[in-house]
């Protein structure tokens, strides 16, 4: 019975990798999508660059950047263990380097009760920035990211998700 649930949990965790695009793909897939077509095209559908370095042979280098959104962590707990248990047993007002159960670490951060916080809660910052090269007529010669966080959802490409990358 434990080798079938082991199997199924195995075969589930393949599928959900299967559709996490990676910032490897979303590259290639921008390359094949844009490199030769209009800049304009791709500001007008994705917005304007943060900046734009001008090149000796008329063309630019732009930054691009987007798909920007926080992403929030809940804290993370262990149990304690038996000798963090005789620990604040013999001592509940002694706390080193960990936060025990059954204590506030902070305003808002309570502890149950038996654990310890490993992680307290935080806010990740998502996004995405791109690299487009571009000639001195305005077609895309190059476009690559620069900077690519984990996705929002299950992707582990930010990018991936802001231009529409599936695998």
């Amino acid at each position: 019975m434990f080798a079938r649930i082991t199997g199924l949990a195995a075969i589930i965790a393949a599928v959900a990798l299967a559709g996490c695009t990676t910032t490897q793909e979303a590259n290639e897939a921008l390359q094949s999508r844009w490199v030769g077509q209009p800049s304009d095209a791709f500001f007008s559908q994705f917005g304007p660059p943060a900046t734009a370095f001008p090149l000796n042979d008329g063309g630019q280098v732009y930054t691009w950047r987007g798909g920007d959104t926080d992403r929030r962590i809940p804290a993370q707990y262990r149990m304690m263990t038996e000798q963090e248990k005789k620990n604040q047993a013999s001592s509940p007002s002694t706390i080193i380097n960990i936060a025990m159960g059954g204590m506030s670490t902070g305003p808002s951060t309570y502890v149950p009760p038996g654990q310890v916080l490993v992680s307290p809660e935080r806010t990740e910052r998502l996004g995405c920035e791109a690299q487009i090269g571009v000639n001195a007529s305005g077609i895309i010669t190059s476009i690559r990211t620069t900077r690519d966080t984990d996705g929002a959802g299950f992707s582990f490409s930010r990018c991936a998700e802001v231009f529409g990358v599936t695998s």
